[in-house]
């Protein structure tokens, strides 16, 4: 069954657990010198609307280490849903790779492209959600304090994509998360309801402030 990672409400607290422990085990393989070929003859695309350093050398770089190859096309060559519909962009992809990494704008493109594509599809950054870099923090967090329920975290600034991601992200996990940010740059709320309804399935606790 073809399975997205488009938010961090898309997998449950033990594939995020599973996900985590893999990286890290895979993390000391490669420092010990050993072959990790897991994605051998396989291949991912990364469409970029918007540039990034650290996301496109995370998943270049990772799929070379695991035996696999990456394709990058910048907006400009791919003029994402303009030149051609998405639908169209997933069905001739699907065809090509074994999944797709897409860093853009809009996150109704991504659920768009997910829907139309039989590969899977990984949200590189949306300006809603940006659910990989929170679980590279949460393997940080995991390789320096161990286990993660129960954690007390505190983000400061604009209720943004990546403060989305952390209140799925601490709602999926069971943290006890503290998130400020002026009144004016509220988190989505229905994002943070999402989050909540989770929260109450793990014990999470999440809390919206104003003041530091």
């Amino acid at each position: 069954m073809k399975r997205d990672l488009l938010t961090l409400a898309d997998v449950t607290p033990e594939e995020i657990e599973q996900m985590l422990t893999l990286a890290m085990e895979l993390k000391q393989r490669y420092k010990r010198g050993e072959s990790t070929p897991l994605l051998s003859g396989k291949s991912l695309v990364l469409l970029f609307s918007k540039p990034s350093l650290r996301t496109r050398a995370s998943f270049e770089v990772g799929m070379a280490q695991l035996g696999g190859h990456s394709s990058y096309f910048q907006d400009q060559e791919i003029v994402l849903g303009t030149r051609e519909p998405l639908k169209d962009l997933g069905r001739v992809l699907s065809r090509y790779y074994d999944g797709i990494v897409i860093r853009t704008f809009a996150h109704a493109s991504v659920e768009e492209l997910a829907q139309v594509s039989t590969i899977p599809v990984i949200n590189g950054l949306t300006d809603m959600f940006h659910p990989c870099q929170i679980l590279a923090a949460l393997q940080t967090l995991h390789e320096h304090f161990g286990e993660l329920q129960g954690r007390r975290l505190a983000y400061v600034g604009d209720g943004n994509n990546v403060a989305h991601s952390w209140l799925l992200g601490a709602a999926q996990m069971g943290f006890t998360l503290t998130i400020a940010c002026p009144r004016a740059y509220q988190p989505d709320v229905t994002v943070v309801r999402r989050a909540l309804r989770i929260a109450e399935t793990t014990g999470a606790v999440l809390d919206i402030v104003e003041d530091p």
